[in-house]
């Protein structure tokens, strides 16, 4: 794996174009003023944080830190290297590696070279990594040291597509120990700080996440720069009050834990990239790690999966005081449970904010706000209200909408909505149908516009004609005081059509029987919503974002030697 030796520094009016690696710089473009809004490019503002507060800590990776000037200089250079590469505006350009400021490096440098970044999932095989580099035609790998393996079995296939150059993260110092990011230093070196001008705008492409495949191959989704703006501008926009949904401002400092492989970790993050945050960065989750970087660096803001709520709330030692410079914790991905809920608010000690979501639709769609997070309100069951700027509606198979307390699809409109599914075309339309996005969850509306989820349509269990939605049956489980997680998933039946089946992962040093679960569940659920075989599992199948893999759970439960009919 070698880099291209860097040409010669470019020098405006050289004359080369983009045919020829570097574009010439725009000499007459238009400064823009005023909170950074949809108009804008992740380039434009990072140049912005870079020329106004380019001292201020734009990254901390493992207590390196990395100042807005750095990033903007660091990525500029990339952006050429990118350039000379043969890329440009359009490009494809492939991360398998964990987060740190080198990532982010590579994600600028694309937007600044007019490429598009594509995420890999670095928990992927190496068959499943080739299908996204082929699927993407990357032209362009970088790898850190860890994942190498990994690319070097790609590469040896024939499943690389387009893929010519590959760009190793890490090097050696000269004690021959780990460099982080010295590879990537040393294949910019040489190149401009002056950031190239490929003449994207707003509406241009710059990320193209895949999802995580719960049914099929994964899809391409291609997100535009407008995503990471939109959302902000329109609760400025709604003025008093916009802070009490969510907000992110130049003050905070934010913490990444979730993977940037995901629309959740690189989404927040660019959020508050836009606004001029400082982002203490997780190369991998650890809930004893998360709470020492809050109470060392003064986290103020984060965004969790429920699981992680739990696990640093599990944490030897930790009280309110752990978390005392938190003022606000968004979370989503998947459901939590009405205790782990009231555990939060009484120990976080700071604002909670519930956010509705998905990688199509690029930012958050819907948001229970902190205000609405009172102990015992109904309204704690609710994934919330559309956002400032969103509309949402719920409508049914024919596609007509459906009033208050009727279950039906939920479909979100939102100028952050992906651009569509890459080389999808079908897909897309489908999934923009009528220029709404159709969230592939079933929930109803409540007669005051508050969003209740109940599943997923494709997960939906049908018995005997009736609809069941498991998650509602998994909030029951959850509340059993032995059962840890749940996942409750539909069986071929010859009788009924399907049968419901539960998976359970018990609490260490606990135990239920079957029949004590069911006997648990009469009375808080109808009776045919009721599972009849328990399997008890060690862990429970989930995707980087939480959520259940419902199809890896009925093939494990096919292998279980665990059932037992109740």
């Amino acid at each position: 794996m070698t880099a291209p030796t860097p040409p010669a520094p470019w020098a405006p009016g050289s004359g080369r174009g983009a045919q020829g690696g570097v574009p010439q710089m725009s000499q007459e473009k238009e400064e823009k003023t005023g909170p950074a809004g949809a108009g804008w490019t992740l380039m434009e503002v990072c140049a912005r944080h870079a020329a106004e507060r380019g001292g201020h800590t734009a990254v901390i990776c493992e207590d390196r830190r990395t100042s807005y000037a750095s990033l903007h200089r660091d990525s500029s250079r990339a952006a050429h290297a990118l350039l000379a590469s043969g890329l440009g505006r359009g490009s494809r350009v492939a991360y398998l590696g964990r987060e740190s400021e080198h990532y982010y490096t590579a994600v600028l440098a694309c937007a600044k070279a007019g490429a598009v970044i594509v995420p890999v999932n670095w928990r992927l095989t190496a068959g499943e990594v080739a299908h996204i580099l082929a699927d993407s035609g990357a032209e362009l790998l970088f790898v850190d040291e860890e994942f190498a393996a990994t690319a070097e079995q790609v590469l040896s296939g024939e499943a690389a597509g387009a893929l010519h150059t590959v760009v190793r993260l890490d090097g050696r110092a000269a004690d021959g120990a780990r460099d982080r990011g010295a590879g990537l230093r040393a294949w910019y070196a040489g190149f401009p700080e002056q950031a190239p001008e490929p003449g994207t705008g707003a509406d241009d492409a710059v990320l193209q996440i895949y999802t995580s495949g719960t049914t099929g191959l994964p899809k391409g989704v291609v997100i535009a720069h407008r995503t990471f703006f939109t959302l902000p501008e329109a609760i400025r926009a709604a003025g008093a009050g916009g802070g009490d949904w969510i907000d992110w401002r130049a003050t905070d400092v934010s913490l990444i834990s979730l993977p940037g492989f995901g629309i959740a970790g690189l989404g927040w993050f660019l959020h508050g990239l836009c606004a001029g945050a400082t982002h203490v960065v997780m190369p991998m989750y650890a809930a004893g790690e998360a709470v020492r970087l809050i109470g060392q660096y003064g986290v103020t803001i984060t965004f969790v999966a429920p699981a992680m709520l739990q696990m640093m709330l599990d944490e030897r030692g930790v009280t309110p005081e752990s978390f005392a410079s938190l003022r606000k914790i968004a979370y989503g991905a998947a459901p939590i449970s009405p205790s782990l809920l009231q555990r939060s608010l009484a120990v976080f000690g700071c604002q909670l904010a519930q956010i509705y979501a998905s990688t199509e639709a690029g930012s958050v769609a819907v948001c229970l706000p902190p205000s609405d997070h009172r102990v015992g309100s109904a309204l704690l069951k609710a994934a919330g209200k559309v956002c400032p700027g969103n509309d949402i509606k719920i409508v049914d198979k024919d596609g007509n909408t459906l009033g208050p307390g009727e279950i039906g699809q939920v479909c979100i409109r939102t100028p952050a909505r992906m651009l569509g599914y890459w080389r999808r075309p079908e897909a897309t339309a489908a999934a923009l149908a009528g220029g709404w996005l159709h969230m592939g969850d079933a929930g109803y509306l409540d007669a005051d516009g508050y969003l209740f989820l109940c599943d997923r349509i494709n997960d939906t269990i049908i018995v005997a004609g009736q609809n069941i939605y498991p998650a509602e049956v998994e909030k029951q489980l959850g509340e059993h005081p032995a059962v840890a997680d749940a996942a409750v998933v539909g069986v071929p039946d010859e009788r009924w059509g399907e049968a419901v089946h539960a998976a359970v992962v018990l609490r260490p040093g606990m135990a239920a029987r079957p029949r004590e679960l069911l006997l648990f569940l009469h009375g808080r659920l109808a009776d045919y919503k009721i599972p009849i075989r328990y399997h008890v599992l060690d862990s429970l199948p989930r995707n980087p974002s939480g959520k259940i893999l419902r199809r890896a759970v009925r093939e494990q439960l096919g292998r279980s030697q665990t059932a037992t009919p109740a």
